[in-house]
């Protein structure tokens, strides 16, 4: 089954205006990740924005772009007017890549797509990384998850879970068997599943730690999380974060 990678992008970031359209060496940050969407395979990449300039800019290197509402408050309202417009059937797999991660692999982009098409029971997949250091753990701008045995999601929260009683919080260093999982933003959906997600109202998990996947568990959905078969590099969320992605990109 083939699937379809939407990447929202938007100009007004509070914390980086216009982020989609700052240079990284010789190209918009938009085109990287457009460029990184190529490498997958996808049978369709949609940039979707509510933005003229973005949309002449995305024009600019061929990419096909939709114009959206400019009233959404998320990445994921603008993916389901885009399925709407597309009116894609309820199977059909979307993969929502951010428009601020220029080194995301198309590993892990085909991975995401790929958990979401084997696991039947689940309205959605996503990827993680294993933390292995005590300041990633008890960072709260860092996600974490707790999966079940077949891997689908219990919980993600801001704070340090699972809390090993035994050890926390005298936490110096992990411990030696610790088992603590990075949750990584990039989603797939079944077009079906974003044409009722964003009909339900925010739940209260969702507002106090202000994590849109929250909504899906406390509906009953599955989610499927997997270990990443490469670890993205970093997103662009602050200016700080751009000023490092553009190092890496020199070097």
């Amino acid at each position: 089954m083939g699937f379809s990678i939407v990447i929202p992008a938007r100009h007004g970031s509070s914390r980086l205006p216009g982020k989609p359209l700052h240079i990284i060496g010789s190209k918009t940050l938009i085109q990287h990740v457009y460029e990184c969407a190529q490498k997958s395979d996808a049978a369709e990449i949609i940039i979707a924005t509510d933005d003229e300039r973005i949309e002449v800019e995305a024009l600019s290197f061929s990419a096909n772009v939709i114009m959206t509402s400019a009233d959404h408050g998320t990445g994921t309202d603008r993916l389901a007017e885009v399925i709407a417009k597309k009116e894609y059937s309820d199977d059909h797999v979307i993969v929502n890549l951010q428009g601020d991660e220029p080194l995301m692999p198309a590993s892990v982009i085909n991975q995401v797509a790929e958990n979401l098409q084997n696991n039947i029971a689940a309205s959605s997949a996503t990827v993680c990384t294993r933390i292995n250091t005590v300041d990633e753990l008890f960072d709260p701008n860092v996600v974490k998850v707790v999966t079940d045995k077949n891997g689908f999601a219990l919980y993600f929260s801001r704070a340090s879970i699972p809390w090993d009683r035994d050890h926390f919080p005298n936490h110096s260093v992990l411990p030696e068997n610790a088992e603590h999982y990075r949750h990584i933003g990039l989603y797939a959906y079944r077009a079906g599943f974003l044409k009722q997600f964003v009909q339900w109202p925010v739940c209260h998990h969702e507002k106090v730690e202000s994590l849109e996947q929250l909504r899906s568990l406390w509906n009953g959905e599955k989610i499927h999380v997997d270990v990443a078969k490469e670890i993205p590099g970093p997103g662009i969320d602050t200016p700080e974060d751009l000023r490092n992605v553009r190092k890496m990109f020199e070097d």
